[in-house]
């Protein structure tokens, strides 16, 4: 039997973990299964865990007030030493870019622990954009020794790199459990949800708008927020609905533009189930969210990116998603083009997601029954 440690700390990382693990466990007489969470989100993590029914067997608990990079690396490397020490792993996975990621990775290699890269090959060009993630994953990319990567253009991203071995395109497991979440939501009592949304008037188009990236703060959200502003008084019968982000360089901004619109509804952050609901509900999605370039996909929903360069290519090319940035002009042109094109609008809606159809957990499992024996 091998032992697998999963190593997570942040909302999409619990995200894109949940479907895996749950795989993993299903397979118990061949794998023993641990999660270690290092709590670099506090109150999302737990969230998305309750969610999937999913328990933490360490908690490092590392979230504090203001907590900068060198806080939550230096933390997480301190905080790993016991539980790889105690459990001493024959795989450890982490997932995507984060700074957990990477002090995961670091401190499974000082172990000569080998390490699984879910999400493995996406590349920006820029090492500063995003930051500090794409950073995180190029340094992960180069100690992992399993790379899970979602599409091909990660594996050439990876192969330029001189990353060959043990590369696997697999799709994403964020697909994996937006199908899971809406499954485990219709098999509940959707009357919550329809009630916890009991604000919005669903026979109108809602407009989903996400917004966080810290490369935007400042100017590039002043910019974000005013183009919604505009767009909002030019269609008073369109729904915006934006969940803020806990941190103040985004809700200073969004509350100064954005607040006291008839149409605009400022709301506090989503429960993963609840984001994916309305993600299901709504007309299309403006975000600057890696994740959700790939989920609104998998719902028919077209994708505006609020940044200058996506490390998800992929539906760019496809065509489910565009990037706008956070240039004034280019959102509302692209806002105002989706709401009064209806061709414009179903090419995006009806183009092949790139990103896999939900069964990337199982092909994961698969190869490393094989790979692991």
């Amino acid at each position: 039997m091998k032992k697998i440690l999963f190593i997570y700390g942040t909302r999409p990382e619990a995200i894109k973990m949940a479907p895996l693990v749950k795989e993993f466990q299903k397979n118990l007489n061949e794998f023993k299964v641990v999660v270690c969470l290092t709590g670099q989100h506090r109150q999302m993590l737990d969230q998305i865990n309750a969610f999937f029914k999913i328990k933490g067997d360490y908690d490092l608990n590392l979230m504090k007030p203001n907590q900068t990079l060198f806080d939550i690396v230096s933390g997480c490397l301190l905080g790993l030493k016991d539980s790889l020490e105690k459990e001493k792993p024959d795989l450890v996975f982490v997932q995507g870019d984060t700074s957990t990621v990477l002090a995961g990775a670091l401190a499974s290699y000082f172990y000569k622990i080998p390490v699984a890269h879910l999400e493995a090959g996406l590349r920006s060009g820029d090492k500063y954009s995003p930051f500090p993630e794409e950073g995180n994953r190029i340094l992960t990319g180069h100690i992992a020794d399993w790379h899970f990567a979602p599409t091909e253009r990660a594996v050439e991203n990876l192969r330029a790199e001189g990353i060959t071995k043990n590369v696997h395109k697999v799709g994403n497991t964020v697909i994996d459990a937006l199908h899971l979440g809406l499954s485990l939501i219709k098999n509940s009592d959707e009357g919550t949800y329809k009630t916890f949304f009991n604000f919005l008037d669903f026979s109108k188009r809602i407009i989903l708008v996400t917004g966080h990236r810290r490369e935007s703060f400042g100017y590039g959200f002043e910019n974000i927020c005013k183009a919604i502003a505009h767009i909002a008084d030019a269609h008073p019968d369109v729904q915006f609905v934006y969940p803020m982000h806990f941190n103040p360089n985004v809700r200073t901004p969004v509350m100064k533009y954005l607040s006291g619109k008839a149409n605009v509804y400022l709301i506090e952050p989503l429960d993963y189930p609840y984001l994916i609901w309305l993600m299901e509900k709504s007309f299309f999605v403006l975000t600057d969210s890696g994740g959700i370039q790939e989920e609104a996909p998998a719902l028919g929903k077209p994708v505006l990116v609020m940044r200058d360069v996506t490390e998800r290519q992929e539906g760019v090319d496809a065509g489910t998603a565009k990037l706008v940035g956070t240039d004034y002009k280019a959102i509302v042109e692209n806002v105002e083009l989706l709401l009064t094109d209806s061709a414009i609008y179903q090419s995006m809606a009806n183009a092949v997601n790139p990103y896999g159809d939900g069964t990337t957990s199982k092909q994961i499992v698969e190869i490393l029954k094989r790979e692991l024996n």
